[in-house]
């Protein structure tokens, strides 16, 4: 990833800013993100967009401006112009309704997420009772969940529910996760349910994406050195939220803020060292505005902190590549 342009000095205190590497967009948002701007090159406005594309705010207003209209539910979309389901999934009932509406829709979920919506189905036709670990609510679950009948699917959000979970066979349980949680309450929920349910079938591969998997590490890494340190990224995004948790659980006084505009200089009164990382859906241009304002009362020094180099990228749907 490329480090943000130097910051000429102000004259103001010397200010350290550790920059987490990985940060920002991963491949699903990348992929999401295209499949909109793409499908506006070949359609024409508006394409409309199923729930926000990715939690971004300054990715969901661009897009807006580039023609795209989201709405919440499919009986907001007109049938002849084209719809994107976003990069969190959906329940299946969705695109079945688009179909039946002979509707042009295009599924911008990510891979990875896809990959347990598999998983779950193949525990449901082995007959057994399926544990979603995640957060109520948030579209990745509600699409999660809607892969399958009502009550297949039992929803875990902490250790107290792992504990008091009741199946109704306790040798016949399997469990799947939201992708974007805290790898480590993760693991905690998981250890309670292993304790309880020895014979649990997990995911072949761990089902909390290496995005997230790979921003926690980084920031894990910077805030250890960091006094403060600053997440980019919107409120309802469920990666960026868990960033600041765990650079709070690692010591560091952190904040969430959408862009520039939300820093308060009052929490770096004192503070020498700052670190700066960008939840998944948060473009990096975010990263630049906010070290440009630090700029303005700093002497700042950049240095970036890699903590795992990304490669993976996914196809775009074949009509749109």
């Amino acid at each position: 990833m490329s480090q943000p342009s130097a910051i000429p000095p102000s004259g103001g205190p010397p200010l350290t800013v550790l920059l987490a590497t990985p940060r920002g967009f991963c491949a699903g948002v990348d992929r999401a993100i295209q499949i909109v701007e793409r499908a506006i090159g070949k359609y024409g406005a508006p394409v409309y967009v199923r729930h926000e594309i990715v939690h971004n705010r300054h990715v969901v207003e661009r897009l807006k401006r580039l023609g795209a209209v989201f709405v919440e539910e499919l009986d907001e979309c007109p049938p002849d112009r084209p719809v994107v389901f976003s990069a969190h999934g959906v329940p299946k009932a969705v695109p079945a309704e688009a179909k039946a509406r002979r509707m042009l829709y295009l599924d911008a979920t990510c891979p990875l997420v896809s990959k347990v919506h598999v998983e779950a189905s193949r525990h449901f036709d082995a007959g057994r009772e399926i544990v979603l670990i995640g957060h109520a609510g948030h579209p990745e679950v509600v699409g999660t969940m809607g892969q399958l009948p009502e009550g297949s699917v039992v929803l875990v959000e902490t250790v107290a529910d792992a504990r008091s979970f009741q199946p109704r066979d306790p040798a016949n349980v399997a469990f799947v996760t939201q992708t974007t949680l805290s790898v480590d309450d993760t693991a905690e929920i998981v250890a309670a349910l292993r304790a309880r349910f020895p014979a649990i079938a997990a995911p072949h591969k761990e089902d909390i994406c290496y995005a997230t998997t790979n921003r926690q590490e980084a920031v894990k890494q910077v805030a250890v050195r960091s006094e403060v340190l600053l997440v980019l990224g919107s409120a309802n995004s469920s990666n960026s939220v868990r960033l600041a948790e765990v650079a709070k659980r690692a010591g560091s006084a952190a904040y969430l803020i959408d862009d520039a505009d939300g820093l308060d200089l009052a929490w770096l009164k004192g503070v020498t060292v700052v670190g700066v990382t960008a939840g998944a859906s948060a473009p990096e241009v975010l990263v630049q505005g906010v070290i440009d304002r630090l700029g303005e009362s700093f002497t700042v020094s950049v240095e970036e902190i890699d903590a795992e180099h990304e490669t993976v990228s996914f196809k775009l749907p074949k009509v749109l590549a």
